[in-house]
């Protein structure tokens, strides 16, 4: 007997309609749709969007307005505004949402592990004590503990506070 894992909030992703170019682009230029996008904070330089495939509960990315592939093209002031948003991400995850460390790190490049390598954005992944199980480590599953929805709405809720 086989055993079969559900994964029904997949559905979307393997079946939904796909955005033609850059998906970050789209997400930056259509204002309009932060709430279907998941958009925590957006200003003139980057927005701020919840990973749709999360590692962990609570995972986002800061990504700058500006198309590009190569970090060392990016201007300094949208760097240093990155850099920024980043430090108050950090404090918002561990003061607000009550993580207990965070990763923050960017895949430059396909070869880097970027899955989208067109667009240089930034992650920031909330760690829990005990958040990786046997499940990540042996047959490379994750299970998410909570809803994705209720985890956007929460974390939203704090940027006024730490933004």
């Amino acid at each position: 007997m086989e055993d079969i894992l559900y994964a029904p909030w997949r559905t979307e992703y393997v079946s939904g309609k796909k955005i033609e170019g850059c998906v970050f682009c789209h997400i930056s230029k259509n204002r309009d749709k932060d709430e279907d996008f998941h958009i925590l904070h957006r200003d003139e330089k980057c927005f701020v969007v919840m990973n749709k495939y999360p590692y962990t509960p609570g995972h986002f990315m800061i990504i700058p307005h500006l198309h590009t592939d190569k970090l060392e093209v990016l201007e300094s002031e949208t760097w240093l505004h990155m850099s920024a948003l980043a430090q108050k991400s950090v404090r918002l995850l561990k003061e607000g949402f009550g993580a207990h460390g965070v990763n923050i790190g960017m895949n430059l490049g396909a070869a880097g592990g970027a899955g989208i390598a067109e667009h240089i954005h930034m992650h920031l992944v909330p760690r829990f004590n005990r958040d990786t199980n046997f499940m990540t480590s042996i047959v490379e599953t994750r299970v998410y503990s909570t809803d994705f929805e209720k985890i956007y709405k929460k974390i939203k809720s704090l940027i006024p506070k730490y933004f």
